[in-house]
Order: structure tokens, then C-alpha cells, then sequence
């Protein structure tokens, strides 16, 4: 009974051994899997960039040695903060919602300011 021949997923060689082999070799089968995950991979890579800058845009608007500061929405913008890619929410005993980038968040006051908090112990 002849068996029929098998070729890797990655690089089209004949692969020889078990019968459920699909690559010749661990290099094949990475690069196969890595081009699977390319596109899932990125949009994560990006989201992450971008949440890591919001990030650090907060932490640079509290002063040295202080809880909080405050800024224009536009001066945030200015900067390259983007709104829209946050981590979390958290909502205070008064009703306000704070949207965090990790451990740095904001919360919108009236006239287009923002107040930017760090967390502090287990809040956020």
C-alpha cells in the first residue's frame, strides 16, 4: 500500500516520518505560525503603543511631588493623546468616571479641562 506523500505547510518539502507531521523542521513551522499571527499580533502591538502613550502624556502633566494637575483637552490632543484607547474606568462614590491609562487617569471637567490623577493603592 503506498502511502501519499506529505509536503510542509511552510516551505513545500517532503516530509518524511509520523503520518501527522505538517512542517520539515521547528524553523517551518515558527515562520508559518508567525505569518498566521501577523495581523492579530500587530493591531495588538498598536493598541499597546498607543495606550502607552496616553500614559506617559498623563504621567508628565502632574508636577513633581504632587497628586494630580490639570490641562485643556486641546493642549492634550496637541500632545498626541488619543481619547478613544483607554484600560479602564472607574467610577468615584459621587458618580464621576475616570477613564486610566494603566495606572494614570483623567477625568473631563467642564470647559474642556481635564484633570489628570495617579492611582493610588487599590483604586482603578
Amino acid at each position: 500500500m503506498e502511502m501519499e506523500k506529505k509536503f510542509c505547510l511552510q516551505c513545500s518539502k517532503e516530509l518524511h516520518g509520523r503520518i501527522d507531521k505538517k512542517f520539515c523542521d521547528d524553523y517551518c513551522r515558527n515562520t508559518y505560525n508567525n505569518h498566521q499571527n501577523a495581523t492579530h499580533n500587530n493591531l495588538i502591538r498598536n493598541i499597546n503603543y498607543v495606550l502607552r502613550k496616553n500614559r506617559n502624556i498623563l504621567e508628565s502633566k502632574i508636577p513633581s511631588g504632587e497628586d494630580m494637575g490639570k490641562i485643556s483637552r486641546n493642549r492634550l490632543i496637541q500632545e498626541g493623546f488619543s481619547f478613544t484607547y483607554f484600560t479602564h474606568i472607574y467610577q468615584n462614590k459621587k458618580g464621576n468616571l475616570y477613564h486610566f491609562c494603566y495606572d494614570f487617569g483623567y477625568l473631563e471637567l467642564e470647559n474642556d479641562w481635564i484633570l489628570v490623577v495617579k492611582v493610588k493603592g487599590n483604586q482603578g
